[in-house]
């Protein structure tokens, strides 16, 4: 396999992004707040994190 040519399943990806740029943004962020309320959030992030969803929900 030719390192050089790029591979088939990488080229998909990139289109399927191209064509759904608002719903891989939205994946994209929500894979970072998780990420970021399981490695680095301290408990006062956590309680605004909190209250922000409280606020969220009642506004849906």
């Amino acid at each position: 396999m030719n390192t050089d040519e790029p591979n088939k399943q990488t080229e998909a990806n990139k289109r399927w992004v191209a064509n759904n740029k608002e719903h891989a943004n939205y994946l994209r962020y929500r894979s970072m707040a998780r990420s970021f309320i399981r490695k680095m959030a301290t408990a006062e992030d956590l309680a605004e994190l909190e209250q922000m969803i409280a606020d969220k929900k009642t506004e849906l």
